[in-house]
């Protein structure tokens, strides 16, 4: 699981993104002050920071020259003192909050997705990570998908549709984070790119199974099949 320090000044603030962030998977150490974030960052391994862009007192660029040098995290500057207050209150969907309180929270989990894989080391020199679910085995390091011990004959990007899916399995990803994740880059706008994918996804896992491992989340996105 990857370990999140968030450093936000705002009680408010700090306390919806950590919501939200716990909800998709994370696992997250709230910090309300520079200086407190640099106490946690001394002690404890993280995978990233969310840091505050206006924090009080002890500020950002501070903070960021502060850092432990060993660690090289990558961090995602977040600013909401200005903003709306419908933008500030990132929370789950489930929480009841209106669309574009969920949509900023699927925004900040595709940077953190983002940050994350290009942060991380070289394929090759990676250990493999095999994951599983249901009979269906994904082997990170060769790419290699198996549905019941038969090779999936998928590309890249189905592959890594799967990644996700399953290292989440109870999150509903948008069409936005599934774009950001498999092709290395921001969603450029609504077209079927991601649609046609996970139609080919569905169809080579169809030849060998009758279990809907990819389910359609109508108006939001999509999920590992329950």
């Amino acid at each position: 699981m990857h370990r999140i320090l968030i450093i936000e000044d705002d009680t408010e603030t700090n306390i919806l993104l950590t919501e939200g962030l716990r909800k998709a998977g994370y696992s997250c150490t709230q910090a309300f002050s520079g200086t407190e974030g640099l106490f946690y960052l001394e002690r404890d391994p993280f995978s990233l920071v969310v840091l505050e862009q206006m924090l009080g007192g002890m500020g950002s660029n501070e903070v960021v020259s502060r850092m432990p040098k060993s660690q090289q995290l990558p961090i995602i500057l977040v600013s909401a003192k200005n903003a709306p207050r419908d933008k500030i209150k990132l929370s789950s969907p489930d929480t009841g909050l209106n669309r574009n309180e969920q949509m900023e929270v699927q925004k900040l989990i595709s940077q953190i997705e983002l940050q994350m894989r290009h942060h991380s080391a070289d394929p090759e020199n990676t250990p493999s990570k095999i994951l599983k679910y249901r009979g269906l085995v994904l082997d990170t390091s060769s790419y290699i998908a198996r549905i019941k011990g038969y090779e999936l004959p998928l590309t890249r990007q189905e592959f890594k549709i799967l990644e996700l899916l399953v290292s989440y399995p109870a999150h509903v990803f948008t069409k936005q984070n599934i774009y950001d994740y498999a092709w290395d880059d921001f969603y450029a706008g609504d077209n079927k790119t991601v649609n046609v994918h996970i139609s080919n996804i569905r169809k080579k896992l169809k030849e060998h199974t009758d279990f809907e491992y990819i389910q359609t989340v109508w108006g939001c996105g999509f999920r590992l099949g329950k």
